[in-house]
């Protein structure tokens, strides 16, 4: 399959700068995913690389080829959009087939290539259906299978799962999951939801205003985040932040009654008086942690196999994830323990430090 290399991309609407300097390479086969909050220019992105949004700078190149002013048709890309747009007086087979149709093939080359999209999603027993007579979920990988016999160089994915209810959403990201590994495609896939993001990338990328914050393997965005925004973005329930003040190597609490906590290992110390924010996930607290915070529970949900406290003490919330949290109570007062070196600290422009 084909790479894809952006290099200070960038668009402006008049004098409004929506895309601000991208620089990204996504590598042959790789799923990438794009995610950020609504607004982030993540879908802008994907039209840019689709050749539906004029690039104002930089450059796109898709297999070494610039793209820039080549007409999205000859990109070599298909998109499948949150929007299934399929024909409703059509069949299966002729939805997933019109591109071939349209584009002068024979029909029993589109008859071979419909079918063999049609096994591949498991939809080789609906060809005859119309659109009507589908679940949502096999309306979706109707949209796929339109995209899937193009034979494209690189699939584009704008928020496929977002018109689906709960269960299919799970559904859909193991199918989806599945058809890159069986493709071994070039995906690059939007969201707003992270654990679409944590689930299906080989590499996320986090944009905000515009802008890549960072770049990385699901895990290794999770586990070292680079700044704040990173941190609070990626996991659910989402980090825990808690203003702190350095004083005398420990860390002192003070909105929760001025607690101390041990400083984690960091490259340097930090000065006396020095203002961050304590950063702790909710599933780090731990019984028999050497680091300990008084708090309140106010509310708790019981998920079966797992609980949430949502937690206060002063004027600091918390979120606390354990599954062996069946007898906790609203109003019930607890040590929440947890290991220091799981501390993560960011400084007042939210980077982290190290």
């Amino acid at each position: 399959m084909t790479g894809v290399q952006l290099k200070d991309l960038r668009k402006a609407y008049g004098g409004l700068e929506v895309i601000k300097g991208v620089d990204l390479t996504i590598d042959p086969k790789e799923f990438v995913v794009f995610v950020g909050p609504s607004g982030c220019g993540k879908s802008t992105l994907l039209r840019m690389i689709a050749g539906l949004e004029e690039i104002t700078g930089g450059e796109l190149t898709i297999g070494g080829e610039r793209m820039n002013e080549v007409d999205p048709s000859e990109r070599g890309i298909a998109m499948v959009f949150q929007s299934y747009a399929l024909y409703p007086h059509m069949t299966v087979a002729e939805n997933i087939g019109l591109s071939l149709k349209y584009a002068g093939h024979s029909r029993s080359a589109i008859a071979e290539r419909v079918q063999a999209a049609a096994k591949t999603l498991a939809l080789d027993h609906l060809l005859h259906r119309k659109p009507k007579d589908l679940s949502g979920g096999q309306r979706q990988r109707v949209a796929i299978g339109r995209a899937i016999v193009r034979n494209p160089k690189v699939f584009l994915f704008d928020e496929p799962l977002s018109n689906l209810d709960a269960e299919l959403r799970v559904q859909m990201r193991i199918e989806i999951a599945r058809l890159h590994k069986d493709l071994k495609a070039t995906i690059i896939y939007v969201t707003h939801d992270q654990v679409e993001a944590m689930t299906l990338a080989d590499k996320i990328v986090v944009l905000r205003d515009g802008r890549i914050e960072q770049v990385g393997a699901p895990l290794d965005l999770y586990d070292n985040p680079a700044n704040q925004f990173v941190a609070g973005f990626i996991g659910s329930p989402r980090m825990n932040f808690i203003a702190a003040t350095v004083e005398k190597g420990a860390l002192v609490l003070p909105d929760m009654g001025g607690q101390r906590l041990p400083m984690p290992k960091l490259a340097a110390p930090l000065a006396d008086g020095s203002t961050v924010t304590l950063g702790l996930r909710p599933e780090h607290f731990k019984a028999g942690g050497s680091a300990n915070l008084d708090v309140s529970i106010e509310i708790v949900e019981h998920l079966g196999g797992e609980s949430f406290a949502y937690a206060r003490q002063g004027a600091a919330v918390m979120t606390i994830a354990t599954d062996k949290g069946r007898d906790w109570q609203a109003g019930q007062k607890m040590t929440a323990s947890f290991d220091p070196a799981k501390i993560l600290l960011f400084d007042a422009q939210g980077q982290r430090i190290r």
